[in-house]
């Protein structure tokens, strides 16, 4: 298990790999320019290693017909959060993304989610117990924080809601993430908000799977026990670079990250096998629909 400086690392590489396409050299050229081995152009691009500030430097000097200032400073300010607590630079990097404005209040590793979330290709998803925060309702959100963390102040209530429903623009996006949503019948039968807010909700988990982006499935109660039941997971994949996919074991306000191979075959053979127990995409919303009618 990884915490943000392994995801940091990876979303470094990536803008790596992007600037070097968009030069139209290869890892082999880039690194002949820089003075490496083509082996360090490629641990760096798959964010399996580290990178020191001064490479990151040269790295980008190679780059600088495609490399613009203020993507240069940000590109330094996310190689130091990289290399963990302590390396500087902290959240610099991430200051033209709008959690950054919520810094104060959300772990680094949330923030480390929702920079996943926000540039990720497409996300599998196994729910248990709530709806994701991606398919929630504003009055949901605020009746599942609610409980989930009793006592908290108002403002600080309101300010985790606004972070839930900002986190949804990526399904406005363009292009717009792709989610593939495989939620158990407990999440749609749990009275969370009262009746009033739970029909609301199912009705926009009904609006939201009619998005072509969206696939919503119910796994009902007579599946019995199933792979999902040690917990809820998220598998973000990228686009771009191959072997990028990262599961996600996310809780509500932090998250651990998996990136060993055999740890991400292992959870996308549980979820294929998840979604082939579950109701078929217009079956699912049948029933959600008809929970609606009776909340």
């Amino acid at each position: 298990m990884q915490h943000g400086p392994a995801v940091r690392r990876r979303k470094l590489g990536e803008e790596l790999r992007a600037l070097r396409d968009r030069t139209g050299l290869t890892s082999g050229e880039a690194a002949r320019i820089a003075g490496w081995h083509q082996s360090k152009i490629s641990r760096i691009e798959t964010g399996r290693s580290g990178v020191k500030p001064e490479d990151i430097r040269l790295l980008l000097d190679v780059y600088a017909k495609v490399v613009s200032p203020e993507q240069r400073a940000l590109l330094e300010a996310l190689s130091a959060s990289a290399a963990g607590p302590g390396a500087g630079g902290g959240e610099a990097g991430r200051g033209r993304q709008w959690w950054h404005d919520y810094r104060g209040l959300l772990p680094q590793e949330y923030r480390d989610f929702i920079s996943l979330e926000a540039s990720a290709r497409s996300a599998r998803t196994v729910e248990l117990s709530v709806v994701p925060g991606l398919l929630q309702t504003p009055e949901y959100a605020r009746s599942v924080t609610r409980a989930a963390l009793g006592g908290l102040p108002e403002p600080k209530v309101d300010a985790l809601v606004d972070v839930r429903l900002a986190r949804q623009s990526v399904l406005r996006a363009d292009p717009p993430l792709e989610l593939s949503a495989v939620l158990d019948e407990a999440v749609l039968r749990r009275q969370i908000g009262g009746p009033g807010v739970m029909a609301a909700q199912l009705r926009h988990l009904v609006q939201v799977a009619r998005l072509p982006q969206v696939r919503l499935q119910v796994l009902p109660f007579s599946v019995g026990g199933h792979l999902g039941l040690t917990g809820p997971f998220v598998i973000f994949s990228f686009p771009n670079i191959a072997d990028l996919d990262v599961v996600v074991l996310d809780h509500l306000t932090s998250s651990l990250y998996l990136e060993r191979k055999e740890d991400l075959e292992a959870y996308s053979a549980a979820f294929r096998t998840i979604q082939a127990h579950a109701l078929p995409p217009q079956d699912s919303s049948d029933l959600i629909s008809s929970l609606a009618d009776d909340a």
